[in-house]
């Protein structure tokens, strides 16, 4: 929980294995590190996300936080049957089929803001990937499923910033009231939203909930419409905007490997898999037992708080041989980056996607493209990325038919 151990988690989560898959801290509270217990305690349904009962316990007050409440409310901290009756109205946004579909959407968004990076960074000097690239791209693709202007896409970093901080396993009063200003404007954008889409409705995800929400308060109740377009519009840019930042560090750090993708794009799957695996853009979250259990050898009582460790979880070695080696070519790679069972992240395709598109796309346009000086990683556990990422562009490839270098077959990653 130090700032040390929040910038670099991976030795203190080597110490922790040390004492087993599951290490007891307290009479009611676990650290996980395991990868399969991890993987099991998410899709058992004896455990769950904390209730409004459990929080009146441990965050009395909890109702007055516009930060908490708006996450409490949606389906990322709801349990069954409300988490299934939300999550089925936004599961139509996220099918294979309409992620699919959006393919040519985020190739084209992809090569206009490489372009930008190009133009600001000719003359050799620094660009920041995380405010050219890996924060735009995410950003404007979820933009348009929830049908956000395209002008107010500029808006939204300092506020979701802000409103995660109440992610992290402990927040301080003062971070706490910047996170609840961050959910204050955020939802204050997404009141104006829901009554223009009332006015005009358009075909987006924003206009399908509003009418869910008009046509049966039942089936999503005014608090829950709003709370969940917050989740939804941050949660759909930060995990994927870590995830770019991350990977991108981690392949300039692996030049062989980065040439084999940069020649072969549709290698693109299994790296980034492993990109997820190695630097988890999310890093941990819990669960709550409702009854007695047992995991790794140690006794779970019902209203024990598991610490869920999804980076430990990913460098377990009992799962994968020699974890703290970046290898894109391991069999079987499965993270946990994104969870698993009833929670599993609604947008994991849409994440994927981005980055399958968007790493083989930066090496081939950009086989220049080096850091440039430190990277600064924000001091944050749970959401783990750069806060700046600064790289030279390098001489860029001439690239045509959507991304494919000119004279090379298009790929399919």
């Amino acid at each position: 929980m130090s700032p040390q151990g929040r910038v670099n988690p991976y030795p203190t989560y080597e110490q922790l294995r040390a004492h087993g898959p599951v290490v007891q801290a307290g009479p009611v509270f676990c650290a996980v590190t395991g990868y399969a217990e991890v993987d099991e305690i998410l899709r058992d349904p004896r455990f769950g996300v904390m209730d409004d009962e459990l929080r009146d316990q441990f965050l009395p007050g909890w109702r007055e936080s516009p930060a908490v409440a708006s996450i409490s409310r949606s389906m990322l901290r709801t349990n069954p049957p409300d988490h299934s009756r939300m999550r089925r109205l936004a599961a139509g946004a996220f099918t294979p089929r309409r992620i699919a579909a959006m393919r040519d959407v985020v190739v084209a968004q992809a090569d206009e803001l490489i372009d930008r990076m190009c133009e600001r960074g000719r003359d050799g000097g620094p660009v920041d990937f995380m405010a050219d690239f890996a924060y735009p791209l995410p950003v404007g693709v979820i933009c348009a499923l929830l049908g956000v202007p395209a002008a107010d896409r500029a808006l939204f970093r300092r506020w979701a910033t802000d409103l995660t901080g109440v992610l992290e396993p402990e927040i301080t009063l003062d971070e706490l009231a910047v996170a609840d200003q961050g959910a204050a404007e955020l939802r204050d954008y997404f009141t104006e939203l829901v009554e223009a889409r009332r006015r005009a409705p358009a075909d987006d995800l924003t206009s399908a909930l509003v009418q869910a929400h008009d046509a049966d308060g039942d089936r999503l109740s005014g608090d829950e419409l709003l709370a969940n377009l917050v989740v939804l519009l941050v949660a759909g840019f930060e995990t994927t905007t870590n995830l770019l930042g991350n990977g991108l560090v981690v392949l300039l750090d692996h030049p062989r490997e980065a040439d084999a993708l940069r020649g072969h794009p549709e290698f693109a799957p299994g790296y980034v898999d492993e990109l997820l695996r190695y630097d988890s853009p999310v890093q941990l979250t819990s669960r709550m037992s409702s009854a007695d259990s047992r995991y790794g050898g140690v006794e779970v009582p019902a209203g024990s708080l598991m610490l869920l460790l999804l980076g430990a979880a990913n460098r377990d070695p009992r799962r994968y041989p020699e974890p703290a080696r970046f290898d894109p070519w391991r069999p079987q790679i499965h993270p946990l980056s994104f969870g698993a069972g009833p929670h599993y992240c609604l947008g994991a395709g849409l994440a994927r996607l981005e980055a399958q598109v968007a790493f083989p796309l930066l090496l081939r346009r950009l086989p220049g493209l080096a850091l440039a000086g430190e990277p600064e990683r924000r001091v944050r556990l749970t959401l783990r990325g750069y806060a700046t990422l600064p790289v030279t562009v390098g001489d860029e490839t001439r690239v045509t038919d959507r991304g494919t270098p000119a004279g090379a077959a298009p790929a399919t990653p």
